[in-house]
């Protein structure tokens, strides 16, 4: 706003002392018109939805001093990401996810998955639990992108404890 108060004084100063030309205008108006394109084309963020997964382990601990009125303490099972991506400049890229280190996290507890799709989005990022991935279908991982949607989904490996 400022600079816009500091521009008009330029421009009076100028009609008054009558040194101001032709091209300074037309300088003035391919500015503003290169300023509203770049608006127009300026990265937006995705639109998106992501549920935790969580549930209990009813290993022989939890049995012994739980039970279904009483509950364990939940922990998280998984996740579910769907992010949509309906305007994009290549429909030929898929867009394509990263785990990257949370330098936040204690004892590399958490850490972030990041989506990115190219120009036009911005990349879009999430803390999740570090832990392995059980990347069976059977066990319900998926990773598609149709319909300008990016789906993964993904649970967690399940320790099993056998002596």
């Amino acid at each position: 706003m400022l600079i816009a108060v500091v521009k008009e004084q330029q421009r009076r100063i100028q009609e008054a002392m009558g040194t101001r030309t032709r091209e300074d205008e037309d300088a003035e108006e391919v500015k503003l018109l290169e300023s509203q394109s770049h608006d127009e084309c300026r990265a937006k963020k995705p639109k998106y939805t992501n549920r935790v997964h969580t549930g209990y382990v009813w290993n022989k601990y939890n049995r012994a001093h739980y039970d279904h009125d009483n509950p364990p303490p939940k922990f998280v099972q998984g996740y579910k990401f769907d992010i949509f991506y309906p305007d994009l400049v290549d429909n030929t890229k898929v867009p394509t996810y990263t785990l990257e280190e949370d330098k936040d996290s204690n004892n590399g507890e958490t850490c972030i998955i990041r989506f990115h799709a190219g120009p036009h989005y911005e990349d879009v990022a999430f803390r999740i639990v570090n832990d392995d991935w059980d990347y069976s279908h059977k066990n319900g991982f998926k990773c598609t992108f149709e319909g300008g949607i990016l789906r993964l989904y993904f649970n967690f490996k399940r320790l099993v404890y056998r002596r």
